[in-house]
């Protein structure tokens, strides 16, 4: 069985720029690159879990979300495809869903589809929702302080069953 991250992506692998529709403002965290890359290079399989509201607000749409991350995969550089998979939620959290964080069927999905060890899966973002489908998923759950929180306001959270890292590329490293 193989190894997962399953990552979010605002807030964990580029800036989180609030309702981002234009490519032009994506900006990689400093390291993400160099993380990404580490992880597959230790054999990892990487999965990204977005939630996009602003397509069920009416803000901005599907294709708006889809240059976006196709400039967030030219960021990261080759070898592409750099993700085995992405889930694009698009609905606003007063809409029904079936896939938007902190729901774990995404996750548990490609657990299935891709014969992943939960035991050897993470799921890793910036944001309450992130961390709690890792947790609803059964898999490690980390939160990185790139995005909504600091350590401190982490820590203070509590979470059970969370670990905290500064940044993606802090906890990539602890992967070896």
């Amino acid at each position: 069985m193989s190894k997962a991250l399953f990552l979010d992506r605002d807030g964990t692998l580029i800036f989180d720029k609030h309702y981002l529709a234009d490519p032009a403002g994506v900006t990689l965290i400093p390291g993400a690159a160099a993380a990404v890359h580490l992880a597959r290079s230790l054999g990892y399989k990487l999965f990204v879990l977005t939630n996009q509201s602003g397509i069920g607000r009416g803000l901005y749409t599907m294709d708006d979300v889809l240059r976006c991350n196709a400039r967030m995969d030219e960021l990261l550089g080759p070898p592409f495809p750099i993700f085995e998979g992405m889930c694009i939620a698009p609905e606003a959290s007063f809409q029904e869903s079936r896939y938007r964080k902190p729901s774990p069927r995404y996750i548990l999905e490609s657990i299935e589809r891709h014969q992943l060890d939960p035991a050897q899966c993470w799921m890793v973002g910036d944001r309450e929702s992130d961390v709690q489908a890792g947790l609803n998923a059964n898999i490690h759950s980390v939160a990185v302080c790139t995005g909504k929180h600091t350590v401190e306001e982490w820590s203070a959270l509590a979470l059970p069953g969370v670990s905290i890292f500064s940044n993606l590329p802090e906890f990539v490293a602890t992967l070896r």
